[in-house]
């Protein structure tokens, strides 16, 4: 794989993590629907933050370690 492809990959993934954070704070805060769930309405909106924060954090530390490699060379 070369480097290009997998820092779209990195990138789409970062994107995704962000959108489901957004989702979650969203389903959290503004829906009725989730609010009317109880117990399993916060559990939805938690693991859409979750899962959004697992996609995103590490593939921003192994960008930033991919562009200061780069920059090494």
């Amino acid at each position: 794989m070369t480097n290009k492809k997998l820092i779209l990959i990195l990138n789409t993934s970062i994107i995704t993590g962000i959108c489901l954070i957004l989702l979650g704070i969203y389903l959290h805060n503004f829906n009725e629907t989730i609010e009317a769930m109880g117990v399993q309405g916060i559990i939805i909106s938690a693991m859409c933050v979750a899962f959004g924060m697992v996609l995103s954090l590490p593939t921003k530390m192994y960008l930033t370690f991919l562009l200061v490699k780069r920059e090494e060379k």
